[in-house]
């Protein structure tokens, strides 16, 4: 039966081998050598659909809203908006709804991009494929394309699906698939025993690209069954997970809604025992919950994180996710790719290796890279620029500094007959008209082994394929150049294994693509703030070993695992627990990244992981950090990530690493900063309470949200863009069990600023109340003679604790270090804030309309000179603490 006959219950009900034996796979797809019929493509249409990657799952834009909406700090601001809503202050209510619906719409754009990355997988399939159908060649549209189908790729074209080469043969660019760096030959021929499919030489995969050379395939995979498809479908199933900072400010939301909640209900009954009205006892308990509830920290880590990303973009690191730039503080894993991250993407001549029995001088040399620049097919277009394989690139760039300029139209000139390269040889070749036309010259150029099966009788070929080997352990890759001088007068032979016989070996070159200069010293700061640094790429072990040393790696202890794909979990966790070692995983697959990334996270390390191809895009998604590249990475992968390199350098992760290490101390800074006024805000209620009702309410709800909404924000938002304290990265990564919020940080705000900040609000609004003389359940309600001094007294309170916001914004600074280290200049940002805060209350204080709404009253002069003496006071204590601690760890 032929391949014209078969119909619909011919299709196989599994998929085929495509790396059995050419026959027996041209009868399982029922196909032959004229391809199918047109009928017959139009029923496999049917059957298997369109040849195109496609999205399997959609997440509900609704329920992933309604999941921001109830974050708990969301929980807590929607609670702050209904006291503000019930106290009649709308504006407050709406802006604190306006900070929550902006948080949220940024939270659910960014759980979109995996989708959109596997939606640009689709750009790496071709619009058209050239087909035989009918036993004629046509061109149709990629996704019309079935299993049987046979494909014709030329030079230029990219690959339309998966497909087994029967004849002919190509180079193909396969680097977004397995991030090698150089075009790797396929050619038709049998299976290799013990390869995985990436690997195997008869196969090519959708979405590469042919760069030489003309071949037929017989396709045996489309769409989502193709090795691209099988990616997208890694890339769905990869969720992005919760980064570090997330979790930690989720719990301790939840800590702060239960203990606001449970104090204020506690307390709601102990004013009644007590005797106070119900009433009391009621703004009693919302002006708790209102002081407990960190109204600001959702928005200031937002604005503050963001301030983060806009300094790391101009850095060249963008980043896509806000939360991402305080989960790169806390990395301690790095998993990096080889081209174009540690190098410089750059091919280069880097070595030549002239046969020993010869004197070694520079004429031959420069005829050895005369005669490589000579046997290549690049061009040079109007802009002045060299195109074609970057390998031959290299080679005519490397000629003129080595006193052998290769000019390719003049190189034209003189070229009698072009071999192209063969990639099932492994070599190609030339013949040359010499300069006086008299004689040819023969130069052949490939694969050492190839080249060195066709010297003469009586050349030595050990020592030629000894230092081939030593080049390429030195991660070069090696070509041998070899030559045979026609007779003058004879002409060259038509057929091509006529003319590359009895060749003298030139010598060999080794071409290398360079380390980038700046990335060993980014490797050795990596290591001196206690960071591990592995590398996981496509390309062959011994030349990333030879990177990986060159600029650093595993000084210490390098394990190169040269097939990575073969490594199992139980050998993987095995090496990942070895202290001091840097680990190379080569020739790494879709899978094997994935794999990483797991077991890393299985270990609880944080690891960011950088990658420029489609194969990257499942591990970049799965990593804490996906680093992707921006100039030479694909859609994909960038969108995959989270965060995008503009430079394509290593040293700009490191860079990241620190800004993001100081921005998670800066946010430590301003919670610092925000909770140690939780104290003085709550203790008024306190003493209002624990007295009964004879101390008045010091304190009023609108004024807290005035402090917490208003005064507040731009001093937090300025300690985040603190610099750097010294030896930010000499000190290893935090654990990935440090909370954002631990018991020191409590200690500190709660315990010594917040209770120094209650005492000296509390004296001050005292001291206005005696001195009006007031004494304990005196009436101070409206009407009454006392009620103007209470205004004034609860201003006091509302001034002091803004005062004390200021020495507690100088003293959160620094966590260890003295003031003067830093400088107290060093921020002008929060010089700024500190300077609107105190605008800011003025007029809350002293205009009429504000003093209104607010409850407020205009202070005399020497509450003013009270209040003044807090901010030093309050810096200056916290001062002498630090100083104590800094001796008690020196001693």
């Amino acid at each position: 039966m032929t391949e014209t006959d078969a119909g619909p219950d011919l299709v196989p009900d599994t998929a085929p081998d495509p790396l059995e034996p050419l026959p027996l796979l041209r009868r399982e797809l029922h196909t032959g050598p004229l391809g199918l019929s047109s009928r017959e493509a139009a029923r496999r249409l049917a059957v298997y659909g369109p040849n195109e990657v496609r999205r399997t799952t959609r997440t509900s834009v609704l329920r992933e809203l309604l999941r921001q909406l109830v974050h708990p700090l969301a929980l807590l601001l929607w609670v702050a908006a209904v006291l503000a809503f019930i106290a009649a202050i709308e504006v407050l209510g709406w802006a604190i709804v306006a900070v929550i619906l902006v948080n949220a719409g940024f939270a659910l754009v960014q759980e979109r991009q995996a989708e959109r990355a596997v939606e640009t997988l689709a750009g790496y399939l071709p619009a058209r494929a050239q087909v035989i159908r009918d036993g004629q060649p046509q061109h149709v549209p990629a996704r019309d394309l079935v299993p049987g189908d046979l494909i014709a790729l030329d030079e230029g074209d990219r690959v339309p699906a998966d497909a087994r080469l029967t004849e002919g043969g190509i180079e193909a660019d396969l680097s977004m698939l397995t991030g090698e760096s150089t075009p790797v030959e396929r050619v038709a021929g049998p299976a290799l025993e013990g390869l995985s499919l990436l690997q195997e030489p008869n196969l090519v995969f959708s979405g590469t690209t042919a760069t030489e050379g003309q071949a037929q395939a017989i396709v045996f995979a489309t769409g989502d069954h193709t090795e691209l498809g099988r990616i997208a479908a890694l890339s769905q199933r990869t969720r992005r997970e919760p980064s570090p900072l997330e979790t930690q400010v989720k719990k301790v939301a939840w800590l702060i809604a239960a203990a606001a909640v449970a104090m204020g209900a506690v307390f709601l009954v102990l004013g009644v025992a007590v005797g106070l009205p119900l009433t009391d006892s009621l703004i009693f308990a919302i002006g708790l919950l209102v002081a407990n509830v960190p109204e600001g920290l959702l928005p200031t880590i937002t604005l503050a994180l963001a301030v983060g990303v806009r300094v790391l973009a101009r850095q060249g690191a963008v980043i896509k996710r806000l939360s991402a730039v305080e989960t790169l503080g806390s990395t301690n894993v790095i998993c990096t790719d080889k081209t174009g991250t540690l190098t410089r993407n750059q091919m280069r001549l880097h070595s030549t290796w002239t046969p020993p029995h010869e004197t070694p001088s520079g004429s031959e040399t420069a005829e050895l890279v005369r005669a490589a620049a000579q046997c290549t097919t690049v061009t040079r277009e109007n802009d002045g620029q060299l195109h074609g394989d970057p390998t031959e690139i290299a080679l005519v760039e490397g000629a003129t500094p080595r006193a052998a300029p290769v000019d390719p139209a003049d190189r034209d000139t003189h070229r009698h007959t072009c071999f192209r390269f063969d990639p099932r040889l492994r070599r190609m070749s030339v013949v040359l008209r010499t300069d006086d036309h008299d004689s040819l010259r023969v130069i052949v150029k490939g694969a050492p082994e190839s080249v060195l099966a066709l010297l003469a009788e009586g050349e030595q070929a050990t020592e030629a394929q000894t230092a081939a080997d030593t080049l390429a352990a030195g991660g070069m890759r090696v070509l041998a150049v070899a030559v045979r001088e026609l007779p003058p007068g004879t002409t060259a032979p038509p057929q091509r294994q006529d003319v590359e016989k009895d060749l003298h070996l030139l010598g060999l070159v080794g071409l290398y693509d360079p380390p980038r200069p700046e990335v060993a010293d980014a490797v050795g700061r990596c290591h001196e703030a206690g960071l591990t640094v592995h590398i996981v790429t496509g390309d062959n072990g011994a030349t990333a070993a030879a990177v990986a040393r060159a600029v650093g790696i595993g000084t210490t202890n390098l394990h190169v695992v040269a097939q990575s794909e073969t490594i199992d979990d139980h050998e993987l966790d095995h090496l990942l627990r070895l202290e001091g070692t840097e680990i190379v995983f080569a020739r790494s697959s879709p899978e094997t990244k994935l794999k990483v990334a797991d077991a890393l996270r299985a270990h609880g390390q944080i690891v960011a992981m950088t990658g420029d191809g489609v194969n990257d895009a499942p591990a970049l998604h799965r990593a804490h950090i996906g680093v992707a590249m921006g100039l030479s990475g694909t859609d994909v992968a960038r969108e995959a990530s989270t965060m995008v390199l503009t430079d394509d350098n290593f040293a700009t992760i490191v860079t990241a690493i620190e800004s993001g290490r100081r921005v998670y101390d800066n946010v430590r800074k301003f919670i610092v900063y925000i909770f140690a006024h939780l104290t003085p805000e709550v203790v008024p209620f306190l003493v209002f309470a624990l007295s009964a009702g004879a101390v008045p309410l010091p304190l009023t709800v609108l004024q807290i949200l005035a402090i917490d909404l208003g005064t507040e924000t731009l001093p937090a938002l300025a300690l985040g863009r603190e610099r750097a304290e010294p030896g930010i990265m000499s000190r290893p990564p935090r654990p990935n069990s440090q909370s954002v919020i631990n018991k020191d940080m409590l200690v500190r705000s709660w315990g010594w600023l917040g209770t120094i900040s209650a005492a000296l609000v509390m004296t001050a609004f005292f001291y206005v109340l005696w001195r009006a003389g007031w004494h304990p359940g005196d009436p101070t309600g409206p009407g009454t003679p006392l009620h103007h001094a209470y205004l004034t007294a609860t201003t006091a309170t509302f001034a002091g604790i803004v005062t004390c916001q200021v020495g507690t914004a100088i003293a959160a600074r620094t966590d260890h270090a003295a003031l003067r280290d830093i400088g107290f200049f060093s921020n002008p940002l929060l010089l700024a804030g500190i300077a609107f805060e105190l605008v800011f209350t003025a007029a809350l204080v002293y205009a009429p309309p504000l003093q209104h709404l607010f409850g407020t009253a205009a202070l005399p002069l020497d509450v003013i000179l009270l209040i003044s003496a807090f901010p030093p006071l309050v810096w200056g204590t916290d001062e002498i603490r630090r100083w104590t601690r800094r001796r008690h760890h020196l001693s």
